[in-house]
């Protein structure tokens, strides 16, 4: 191998850089890894290398390291990958080596372009995507391929890092995916960033510790942000949740009647559970908390006291009206008054203004079935 055809004497003139390059003919791989060492040393060791030069040491570095086992091109990755101004040629064959070459220069070059990034994210392993997943920064384009070709393991990473920036779209996708996996549950709640309607999609499936987040960062949310992410979140809210009951149609009259009364109360409600009046108690509660019909279903079915407490306190229900709904909605076999003391105190514990704005994001819901 000869690179002499490609050295410019006049703009090197006065370094070792040409004797260097004159020895990269050498056939001996022991004295091609010590030429290897010089020139990098050389490179680091100079002023500061002019274009030619620089692309000139990628050039022959990139040709002396590529016949060279996987450890010292690892050893030479990790060594220009906090290079500013390392060559782009050699930082760019490196980004698409084996991982153990790839990784540093994946995570912390500069050097590299989102052009370079999107490339080696479409064809290399998720290890290669981990590693531009934790990048200092990750451009919307970058991370919008992240999320396309990444495992959850990988998005994992690109969520719990803050210098990713994620676009709307890759918001949306990252959430359907952390709904159905809770590994993702924790990234995506903490995640800063986050829109606050996506954010509260994650409510119905996070445990207790993730939902109180979710709560607290409702209540200190400006009232100016609440408003864009309300607008955000009612631009994709699907309507198609489902089948109605059977009798939904009759008791939703009958609903409507006692509401036109004044007489739909949290009473009312009451008396609908103790007669097992399944769907007058879920259109009622859907009417007094202004959700749709789906939601207050789905926390039923689900027995998701949590989210009934939000449901209560935002209708500005007494704590023992919320406890006897928590126990009829338990049911026998999960023992609920041993359970009551304790959801009595939750229910304490949450302000009525955290549950107002957590509620106005599940009535999206209900405000795109009315349009």
């Amino acid at each position: 191998m000869s690179d002499r055809a490609v050295i410019e004497p006049a703009e090197i003139k006065g370094s070792r850089l040409p004797e260097l390059i004159a020895l990269a003919s050498e056939e001996s791989s022991e004295k091609r890894r010590l030429l290897l060492r010089e020139l990098t040393a050389h490179f680091f060791g100079a002023p500061s290398p002019n274009a030619n030069e620089t692309a000139l040491y990628g050039t022959v570095l990139a040709k002396l390291s590529a016949e060279m086992e996987v450890a010292v091109r690892a050893e030479l990755a990790a060594r220009f990958a906090q290079a500013p101004n390392a060559p782009h040629s050699l930082i760019r064959r490196f980004a698409d080596d084996e991982i153990e070459v790839a990784e540093q220069v994946l995570r912390a070059s500069t050097v590299l372009t989102d052009e370079d990034l999107i490339q080696v994210v479409r064809k290399r392993s998720q290890g290669h995507l981990r590693a531009v997943s934790g990048r200092a920064t990750v451009s919307e384009a970058v991370s919008d391929v992240i999320v396309e070709h990444g495992d959850d393991d990988t998005l994992n990473t690109l969520l719990r890092n803050d210098g990713a920036q994620l676009s709307r779209a890759a918001s949306e996708t990252a959430i359907e995916r952390a709904k159905a996996n809770p590994a993702l549950h924790a990234a995506t709640v903490e995640r800063q960033s986050l829109p606050a309607d996506l954010l509260n999609e994650m409510y119905f499936v996070v445990e207790a510790r993730l939902r109180h987040q979710i709560l607290e960062q409702n209540a200190r949310m400006d009232p100016a942000l609440l408003e864009a992410a309300l607008a955000a979140g009612r631009a994709r809210v699907a309507t198609d949740d489902g089948a109605l009951p059977a009798d939904y149609a009759e008791n939703l009259a009958y609903i409507d009647e006692l509401q036109a009364a004044g007489q739909l109360t949290p009473q009312t409600l009451i008396r609908f559970l103790r007669s097992n009046g399944r769907t007058p108690f879920l259109i009622a509660l859907s009417k007094l908390a202004d959700i749709d019909f789906h939601t207050a279903r789905g926390i039923v079915e689900r027995k998701d006291l949590d989210a009934l407490s939000v449901v209560c306190k935002a209708a500005d229900m007494d704590r023992a009206v919320y406890l006897t709904y928590a126990v009829a909605v338990l049911g026998a076999e999960d023992n609920p008054m041993g359970k009551a003391a304790a959801y009595g105190r939750m229910y304490g514990e949450l302000t009525r203004d955290a549950a107002l704005r957590t509620l106005r994001f599940w009535r999206m819901r209900r405000t795109a079935q009315a349009a």
